[in-house]
């Protein structure tokens, strides 16, 4: 195996690892959303403004990887990885602002579980994103991921079921499954990270 010059500089992993924080941020105003007691209007404003400081963040990752000879793992892979989990933001400010414009009060309880589901992708992604130095370590990390991808499936299901039941007049049951689908899609993007992590892991081994 060739030896391969990595730099001292942990500049992209600060970059990253800020990147996860909002998504942390963002997957606790989305739970705030769900609450009847929201102030909607606030919530999804405070949303813009974390989705903005989380674009500030790849652009900074980006020109850094514009301006800088060596790159710590193929730009390519941090171009993939800064996008993905810029992605990953876009789509839970997507959900909160459904349920502003749709002016949605009252949320089914199961929307709880699969929001409590993106919770725990943000924090693993969190924790994941300072071990990026050495990524083979972070086999637990792709694996938990990949399982509550797996839950958010099912409970994507189960909301539909329970959408298409009967309980829902038809006008609910449009605006609710578009929240329903932005959700599961949220965390499709959340599996892509782990993915993206896990394809770079394998690269530099």
């Amino acid at each position: 195996m060739a030896l391969r010059f990595r730099p001292v500089d942990t500049g992209f992993y600060d970059l990253f690892t800020e990147s996860a924080q909002h998504l942390v941020t963002g997957a606790a105003l989305l739970s705030e959303m769900l609450s009847e007691t929201a102030d909607h209007e606030d919530v999804a404003a405070r949303m813009r403004q974390a989705e903005h400081e989380a674009d500030e963040t790849t652009h900074a990752l980006f020109k850094r990887v514009n301006t800088t000879f060596v790159t710590p793992f193929d730009r390519e892979d941090i171009y993939r990885l800064g996008s993905g989990l810029d992605d990953v933001m876009d789509m839970m400010d997507e959900v909160v602002d459904l349920i502003l414009l749709y002016e949605v009060r009252v949320l089914p309880t199961e929307l709880s579980q699969q929001v409590e589901v993106l919770q725990r992708c943000a924090e693993l992604t969190a924790a994941a994103m300072p071990g990026l130095q050495t990524p083979q370590k972070l086999e637990e990390y792709w694996i938990e991921v990949n399982r509550l991808e797996n839950t958010g499936d099912k409970n994507h299901r189960r909301m539909l079921a329970k959408l298409f039941s009967g309980e829902f007049k038809t006008i609910e049951v449009l605006k609710l499954k578009d929240i329903v689908e932005a959700l599961e899609r949220a965390i499709d993007k959340f599996e892509n990270v782990a993915n993206i992590v896990e394809q770079i892991a394998v690269k530099e081994s």
